[in-house]
């Protein structure tokens, strides 16, 4: 059986995904999304989880970003439609998570890897990561929001440093700049994170997930569903809607009360 590109461990309350590819610094291809968008749906199913990490196998490497043996073959039409899209669609889904996701860079952390890691809540580098946004350099420019979120949660003029001047920060320069939460050292990176997570599952999962939703809104992430779905969560602990229910199944016209 092929081996797996991420996998999930699930560690009472926390949840741990983990780029499995270290031999190639965590490079993202098509069979890596296919298990990210795996472990995100297994996440977000599970009752139990109230936090996840997200790291990367071997110590060299977070992520690299999108394997070129992966995209650059692909004709037009396949690298917008499949390879674009495809990185879209998994990244919203960890990047929408109801819990709060922490990402942990422990190694170089480039392009795609950048824009998988601004899908976490909050970021713990470790003190040899390197982070930056190469893809001009290349004659491409960033596909997976880099241009997008990455300006919400760290502002456009340190998204033109990476990108347009091809700067690449630190860890101690990127906790400057404000692209990453804390530094660890070379390491501990995981611990740091299993610490952060055990203080934020010790508090109400109700009001986290809904304050994370609120503050993803805020800034444009899902802002349409987190509305909805904190209105249907309002009407639900309502006596109408009991009352329209119970009609239905009493095959009569509901009798709402004024309030």
């Amino acid at each position: 059986m092929e081996h797996k590109r991420a996998s999930l461990s699930i560690e009472g309350a926390v949840a741990v995904i983990t780029l499995t590819r270290p031999e190639k610094l965590n490079a993202i291809d098509q069979p890596m999304l296919a298990d990210l968008a795996d472990c995100a749906r297994r996440v977000e199913g599970n009752a139990t989880v109230r936090v996840a990490i997200l790291t990367g196998g071997g110590n060299r490497a977070f992520s690299t970003g999108g394997d070129i043996a992966a995209w650059s073959d692909l004709d037009p039409l396949s690298f917008g439609r499949r390879w674009v899209r495809d990185g879209h669609l998994v990244f919203d889904q960890l990047a929408r998570l109801r819990q709060p996701l922490i990402a942990v860079l422990n190694g170089h952390t480039f392009g795609g890897g950048l824009e998988l890691a601004a899908t976490a809540d909050l970021i713990v580098a470790e003190a040899h990561a390197t982070i930056g946004l190469p893809e001009t350099g290349l004659g491409m420019v960033p596909g997976w929001s880099g241009t997008q979120r990455l300006v919400r949660r760290f502002g456009s003029r340190t998204v033109k440093r990476m990108s347009l001047a091809g700067d690449v920060f630190t860890a101690d320069q990127a906790l400057d700049a404000g692209v990453v939460d804390r530094v660890a050292p070379t390491g501990e990176g995981l611990t740091a994170a299993r610490e952060l997570a055990a203080r934020i599952a010790e508090r109400g999962p109700a009001a986290v997930q809904i304050a994370k939703q609120m503050i993803n809104a805020a800034e444009g992430e899902d802002a349409e569903a987190a509305l909805e779905s904190l209105a249907g969560a309002l009407v639900a602990t309502t006596q109408d809607l009991k009352e329209g229910v119970a009609g239905f199944r009493e095959k009569r016209a509901p009798v709402f009360q004024d309030r």
